[in-house]
């Protein structure tokens, strides 16, 4: 059974950083994709930024070039570097993951497609 275990949040001035960890445990499919997802108060969950098993990434228009994720597949971890971090990006923070039928296909950043999904970490980016 897949297990994802976030952490990383916190509260940070508008321009700071932080670094958000996703701990995967029982992950045993090779074509898998993972995703960092948000949800601000009274709004949808939407996707920020996805990354394929190998290795390609994609993300949100509102924050690229400001985040990064990326994964260390040794120890099972995903990451999201935030950077010039603006209140706008105030928000629970997801990890989530699902199984790609085929490799060819690239991941995509749909809430209703990953299958298994953290229990989030909080964000909070004061002006």
């Amino acid at each position: 059974q897949v297990q994802l275990v976030e952490s990383g949040g916190g509260s940070v001035q508008a321009g700071e950083s932080l670094r958000l960890s996703c701990a995967a445990s029982g992950l045993t499919y090779h074509l898998g994709c993972m995703g960092w997802f948000r949800q601000a108060p009274g709004k949808e969950r939407e996707g920020v930024a996805s990354i394929s098993s190998e290795g390609a990434t994609s993300y949100d228009d509102s924050v690229k070039g400001r985040f990064t994720i990326s994964k260390d597949n040794a120890n099972n971890t995903l990451h999201l570097q935030m950077d010039s971090l603006k209140p706008e990006d105030t928000a629970i923070y997801y990890c989530a993951t699902y199984a790609r039928p085929y490799g060819w296909l690239a991941c995509v950043r749909s809430v209703s497609t990953y299958r298994t999904w953290g229990q989030g970490t909080q964000v909070t980016v004061s002006s």
